[in-house]
């Protein structure tokens, strides 16, 4: 906790933290062209300037040398394309151009400026740039618009709109109460979109690995600062949103498809403790017809506290235990932390320690810290060959059956007043060698990079899973990020939407929050709430920890248990639709669950959501966030919009009042759109029976048109063509005849479904429905919703 230290007068001399010792960096002195690099010394550094795309920039300042481009494939997975750039010199500037980019370069003193293909200038230098400071920072002060919203920069407690904040990315274990004000967490993703009044967007990628503060508490100007390494950012000229979030996942790479059963409900608990227990948690949700496809092994499981372990005692049978499980089509995902106990007879330490594979000072000791299994020692991930040798290690758990791991702990944290490894321990950094204080923020990152790919070379093809707490830029490429140990409050339920919100623009699909609160003690309402959200949130899982009230579906007795059974069922019928938007996002680097500002970035009602998001460009989710709620305000975007329980069509633009007792969650689905929902199941495991095409026709005679996209959900075969994929455009050509024209674009799959229905909202009576040129049977009609069978 802080003490009055944090307010001492020093801590605010100067500005961007640099004491009031300021270099900028000064005129220009010489410019030279070196091939696609444009270099600039200066008088307080150098400067650098690279084109990526025509869209894409990246400036490189270094104070105290020659700036490194080198290409960083821990997080840069874009090598620069070919771009064609022109290049024009006056007396007082510099002019860099591409087709959709503009770098515009005032000598003396340097300032850079950005435009788009428009001319429109998009991000500028303030009155102070570049520049260092007396302890190796680095910084960069920009001009604010009066428009200018900031969104992004990964996992951060507040409202979506980042305006007026100081951030800070140090990846942090962080049990406290998360807070507005509770900054950082575990997660750094130094990357943001400005998105203003007009509806255009850019964004800016720090790529710089220090603890980094970005300060946009200011009207007119707004920083960015490093404690140590070069200036090094990207610039994406956007225009749109989506535009700028393609852009940075071009970067930093895009999540491959998760397997199915990721998506399925999940179920946790710090910790359930023994073989027994496990197995009578999950005949309960089979007792009681809740569908399950994940449970979570917590550090109880082991010998000790060591990884790669089970303890006997409690469970005797792993192998057993996970064979029965996936009989009932339920997944075992263990925890697995990066402390190694340091003990001479356990294999994992004395491997390490034989061949190097642990962190060390410069003087060759290594270090040890204080966690769960007492003085531990900790992989050094940044060494090619740690990497793979503790991927490898994995094969404890695939032997078992084990798809999916849970890396926890990682920032990485230790039981020390720092809270985590000393930095100044020097990593082997792949040839490089630097200090913890350089390369902290991305331990986490590259301990899941190595748990994924050693998942991966160990499971014969099958799609590994793997959740982490603490990440930088690029971890979408390897892992699942959960928002860490919240609180079973209700203002926590709230704040979960926007972080995880902010998440999904910082290019990492598949996130979520601990369901019903990890910490403190939930209740029926606030569990069924929760719930209610998490069943259309990407990640689901619900967890909780030891100290804490239990919160399994059936803890609140039975009105709580029908709700929370209700949902889980509805997230097993929304998987269809929620699967292909994972196949988007793995194209696009577009997000699972939206904001509104992403579909209707000119819309400024839309720019200041923050407990509502969109799936898709579709669906439309309100959850209720506050206790004894039964009515709440939710604001529809233009078009209409379809309540999903009632079928009653509403106008949108404007905010409404929409019912929401206990057991609803206010949910629309946007006129004009085609929604596939499966039938019930009690896992992934399981093949839906039924795939129905519910769609919502538009009033106004629009067509409807949807890419249905299916494949084996649990190898990479997709990425060889063992794809299905269907275009669908459903055409109102009268106001009682629908055509509906279905045509396989791919057919490297065969779907499991054994029936195939047609659900037409809204339905008028007499309404004729042509399949690709042959009339449907009506099959039934239940009010206004007309059934045919495909």
């Amino acid at each position: 906790m802080d003490n009055s230290l944090a307010i001492h007068p020093d801590q605010y001399a100067g500005s961007g933290g640099t004491g009031g010792h300021w270099t900028d960096i000064g005129e220009v002195r010489t410019y030279r062209r070196e091939g696609r690099i444009i270099r600039l010394s200066c008088a307080g550094g150098e400067v650098a300037i690279r084109f990526y795309t025509e869209k894409i920039a990246r400036v490189v300042m270094n104070p105290a040398g020659e700036p490194e481009l080198g290409w960083n494939p821990h997080v840069l997975v874009l090598e620069p394309e070919d771009v064609q750039i022109k290049a024009a010199e006056s007396e007082h500037e510099i002019e860099l151009a591409t087709g959709g980019l503009t770098v515009r370069i005032r000598k003396s003193p340097l300032r850079i400026s950005f435009y788009d293909a428009e001319g429109r200038e998009f991000a500028a230098d303030g009155e102070r740039g570049m520049g260092s400071g007396p302890r190796g920072e680095v910084a960069c002060i920009r001009r604010t618009g009066d428009s200018d919203r900031f969104y992004g920069f990964g996992e951060k407690a507040g409202f979506l709109n980042k305006r007026g904040e100081k951030l800070t990315m140090w990846n942090t274990d962080v049990y406290a109460p998360h807070n507005p004000e509770t900054d950082p967490l575990y997660v750094s993703i130094p990357f943001y979109l400005t998105v203003r009044d007009d509806g255009r967007a850019s964004g800016l990628f720090f790529f710089n690995t220090f603890r980094t503060t970005f300060d946009l508490r200011g009207g007119t100007e707004h920083s960015f600062l490093a404690e140590g390494g070069q200036l090094d950012y990207f610039v994406f000229a956007g225009p749109t949103p989506k535009d700028v979030i393609a852009q940075y996942s071009s970067l930093t790479g895009r999540a491959p498809l998760p397997p199915r059963w990721a998506l399925g409900y999940h179920q946790s608990r710090y910790s359930y403790e023994t073989e027994a227990e496990v197995r009578e948690l999950v005949a309960t949700f089979k007792e009681k017809g809740i569908p399950l496809d994940v449970v979570y092994l917590d550090i109880h499981y082991m010998d000790g506290y060591r990884v790669f372990t089970f303890d006997k005692g409690r469970f005797p049978n792993p192998r057993k235990l996970i064979e029965d499980l996936r009989a009932e089509g339920i997944r075992v995902v263990p925890i697995v932390d990066p402390g190694v106990k340091a003990d001479p007879a356990y294999r994992v330490f004395s491997e390490g320690v034989r061949h190097g594979r642990f962190c060390r000072y410069l003087d060759g000791q290594l270090f040890y810290g204080q966690v769960w299994p007492e003085r531990s020692a900790f992989p050094d991930f940044t060494d090619a060959s740690v990497r793979e040798w503790w991927g490898d290690l994995h094969s404890f758990y695939t032997e078992l059956g084990i798809e999916g791991v849970w890396n926890d702990m990682n920032e990485p944290s230790v039981f020390n007043e720092s809270k985590t490894m000393d930095l100044d321990v020097v990593h082997q950094n792949d040839g490089r060698p630097a200090t913890h204080r350089e390369l902290h923020n991305v331990y986490g990152s590259l301990m899941s990079g190595a748990t994924y790919e050693g998942l991966k070379r160990l499971l014969g093809g099958k799609r590994p899973f793997v959740l982490t707490r603490s990440a930088y830029a690029g971890i979408q490429r390897h892992a699942a990020v959960w928002t860490g140990d919240n609180r079973s409050f209700w203002e926590h339920l709230e704040l979960c939407v926007p972080m995880c919100l902010n998440l999904g623009l910082s290019g990492v699909p598949l996130c979520g929050a601990d369901v019903g609160g990890f910490a403190h003690d939930s209740n029926g309402e606030l569990l069924a709430r929760w719930t209610q959200l998490g069943a259309l949130m990407p990640y689901f899982r619900n967890h909780s920890e030891l100290k804490s009230i239990r919160q399994e579906p059936w803890s609140f007795g039975a009105g709580t248990e029908e709700i929370v059974r209700r949902y889980v069922k509805l997230r097993y019928r929304w998987l269809p639709y929620l699967y292909g938007l994972f196949e988007e996002a793995s194209r696009t680097g577009l997000p699972i669950m939206r904001p509104l500002l992403l579909e209707y970035p000119d819309d400024h009602h839309a720019l200041a959501v923050n407990d509502q998001f969109l799936l898709g460009t579709d669906v439309l989710v309100a959850p209720v966030v506050r206790p004894g709620q039964t009515k709440r305000m939710v604001y529809l975007p233009a078009g209409a919009w379809v309540d999903y329980w009632t079928d009653e069509r509403l106008e949108g633009g404007r905010h409404v009042i929409v019912d929401a007792p206990l057991d609803k969650l206010p949910l629309f689905v946007r006129e004009g759109a085609i929604v596939p929902l499966a039938s019930e199941r009690m896992s992934t495991e399981t093949e839906a029976e039924e795939l129905a095409l519910h769609l919502y026709p538009s009033t106004a005679g629009l067509p409807s048109e949807y890419a249905l996209y299916e494949d084996d959900g649990r190898t990479f075969s997709y990425a060889e063509g063992g794809v299905y994929e269907e275009r669908i455009r459903a055409t109102p050509s009268s106001p009682n005849r629908l055509d509906v024209d279905i045509r396989v674009v791919r057919d490297g799959y065969v779907p499991g479904w054994q029936r195939r229905t047609l659900v037409i909202h809204r339905a008028p009576a007499g309404l004729q429905v042509f399949l690709n040129g042959s009339e449907l049977t009506l099959e039934s009609r239940t009010g206004g919703t007309a059934t045919y069978r495909l």
